[in-house]
């Protein structure tokens, strides 16, 4: 009985040592965390006597070469305009905060519009629609060279009887005319005769066809002869002559 008392006296106190033991393992480790947040702190506080001592090296040093330059008081008045427009400043840095978030959030679309631009502009020369403008560049270039200002300003002064004279032109009666008669010239055949007696050419005027003919060119004689004495009227598609507008 006085044997099994013993042993549990003795686990009893090997448990108070474990105990202890286990304490110590946490104070000791708490010390050792504390001296190694004194020694980064120590650490820190080198470094930072360190860099404000170059810095102080450096502001003497500068100081000494712009000395002539800048006064006590201009270094002083910077200061205090820096210090009034700290609002401003803090405002400015977070603008440009707020576009360096917008660039990096537009920079994947901006990708893509790259992409697709290089795509279209490939699909364009592929197209032939560089070669297009560079003869357009080419034939205004040679416009330039031809022609002087007081061409072009001659061509801005005309350009209603120009364009009257283009519409009247396009017209469909009139392109068909011009149609038909270039068939007809290009299907012409003439061989004119050396020996042509003014008797044969009588007889030939007195044909239905030469007769048609000269009623033709009489006809367009007269329509002409209005427009040929005033510079300024020009003759509509419907050949009835007009007085043109200013």
């Amino acid at each position: 009985m006085a044997k099994g008392c013993k042993m549990e006296d003795n686990e009893r106190l090997q448990r108070q040592i474990d105990e202890v033991n286990g304490k110590l393992d946490l104070i000791l480790g708490e010390l050792a965390l504390q001296r190694r947040h004194r020694q980064e702190m120590q650490d820190l506080q080198d470094d930072l006597m360190r860099v404000a001592r170059d810095m102080y090296h450096v502001t003497v040093r500068e100081l000494e070469n712009i000395h002539d330059e800048v006064s006590t008081g201009d270094i002083a008045y910077l200061l205090k305009k820096l210090l009034r427009n700290v609002n401003n400043i803090t405002a400015a840095f977070e603008q440009m905060e707020s576009i360096r978030g917008f660039l990096e959030d537009f920079a994947p679309v901006s990708r893509q519009l790259s992409l697709d631009l290089m795509r279209k502009l490939h699909e364009v020369e592929q197209k032939g629609y560089f070669d297009f403008m560079r003869e357009l560049f080419a034939v205004a270039e040679r416009v330039v060279t031809t022609y002087n200002a007081d061409d072009v300003r001659r061509l801005g002064e005309n350009i209603v009887t120009i364009l009257d004279t283009v519409k009247n032109l396009t017209q469909p009666e009139m392109l068909r005319g011009v149609n038909n008669a270039l068939n007809v010239y290009s299907n012409l055949d003439i061989v004119v005769a050396e020996d042509k007696s003014l008797l044969k050419l009588l007889r030939e005027i007195n044909t239905p066809e030469a007769r048609r003919g000269l009623a033709f060119m009489i006809e367009f004689l007269k329509k002409l002869t209005p427009a040929a004495g005033d510079p300024s009227t020009i003759l509509p598609h419907d050949n009835t002559p007009q007085q043109q507008e200013h």
